[in-house]
């Protein structure tokens, strides 16, 4: 498949709306958003309060570095109505967080009424959810994209579901972002035997990817998979490789499928959430029991075959890197102590 370009002076025209800019998969988005030079807005649903916490942080620094900043929520259909005519959108992205899914249903009637989005990529950022079927709670979450989804398609508005499946990161299955935390020093816990592959994407190639499938042509009412195969592992080679960072061997405890159950059985949002995915992952293997061949699937490879991806190797050294420096950190607050 060809690679399509737009025209810089085309592609800097293209007016961007982003929801749930300062999210954990929102930020990435948005800084790939001003990098490629698109007027970029970003709705947040507070006004900032003093002193400025790490959301309001995020917003300046986005703010900074030219985005527009406004005010309110997609759960007031008519005040979208009037934000989407009067910034003159053209392209709807929306990143807002579980509890939020459902307060989509509205923003997609304001665009259906506005009928001048040239496209809407609704908050997915994981697996194709029409396929994957997660144990509850995960389940729960799941039918609200799925929800989503219909109306969209039913109201007839362009889309592009991203499935940009796992995070370059260690999972954890108990944690929402575990990308935020440092792969383990202590011991592994690995799901099942460990022999599940999955496919992991650093945040930052979903950002630019996400920006570039939302103006793409072929991607228009497509489910776009990220299927980086310099990142298709399983526990045990991602336990490898994080060893050979650190120069040591870690224990390994496995966690076996009737404890990630009962972790998502007890139903404590959002850590049984996760334990329900990973389940579905590392277990059910719902990223790769299935193919890629229908005409409403494309894989962003084939879109952007001389786009390269971050690998694991590299997210972890920079983790490393991380590490070290908290440890130099520490010492260095020690010494501070020790002298007073």
């Amino acid at each position: 498949m060809a690679e399509m370009t737009i025209p810089p002076s085309a592609a800097k025209k293209s007016k961007v709306l982003i929801i749930g800019a300062t999210g954990f998969i929102g930020q990435f988005i948005t800084q790939a958003a001003l990098d490629a030079g698109k007027t970029t807005y970003l709705l947040n649903r507070s006004i900032p309060k003093f002193p400025a916490n790490e959301k309001d942080m995020k917003l300046k620094a986005f703010e900074d570095q030219g985005a527009i900043i406004l005010h309110g929520s997609i759960a007031d259909q008519e005040f979208t109505e009037k934000l989407l005519k009067v910034h003159e959108i053209d392209i709807v992205i929306s990143a807002v967080g579980g509890a939020t899914i459902l307060d989509q249903l509205s923003l997609i009637i304001a665009i259906k009424n506005v009928g001048t989005i040239k496209r809407f990529l609704p908050s997915e950022f994981g697996h194709d959810v029409d396929r994957a079927n997660p144990v509850e709670p995960g389940l729960t979450m799941y039918k609200e994209k799925r929800k989503v989804r219909r109306l969209i398609e039913e109201l007839g508005i362009p889309f592009t579901n991203i499935c940009c499946n796992s995070i370059a990161s260690w999972p954890y299955h108990h944690n929402t972002h575990p990308s935020q935390l440092l792969p383990p020093l202590d011991q592994f816990h690995i799901y099942g035997d460990g022999s599940v592959k999955a496919y992991f994407v650093a945040g930052s190639d979903i950002g630019k990817l996400t920006i570039k499938a939302a103006e793409d042509i072929r991607t228009i009412n497509k489910n776009v998979h990220f299927r980086p195969q310099c990142n298709y592992l399983n526990m045990n080679e991602l336990a490898s490789l994080w060893e050979n960072k650190i120069g040591r061997f870690l224990p390994r405890v496995f966690v076996s499928e009737t404890h990630l159950l009962a972790a998502a059985a007890e139903k404590k949002i959002p850590e049984s959430i996760v334990a329900s995915l990973t389940h579905d992952i590392f277990i059910n293997g719902c990223q790769i029991n299935f193919e890629i061949d229908g005409t409403n699937d494309v894989e962003v490879s084939i879109l952007h075959p001389h786009e390269s991806f971050r690998t694991m190797d590299e997210c972890f050294h920079e983790f490393l890197l991380k590490m070290e420096k908290n440890k130099n950190i520490e010492h260095q607050n020690s010494a501070a102590n020790h002298v007073d």
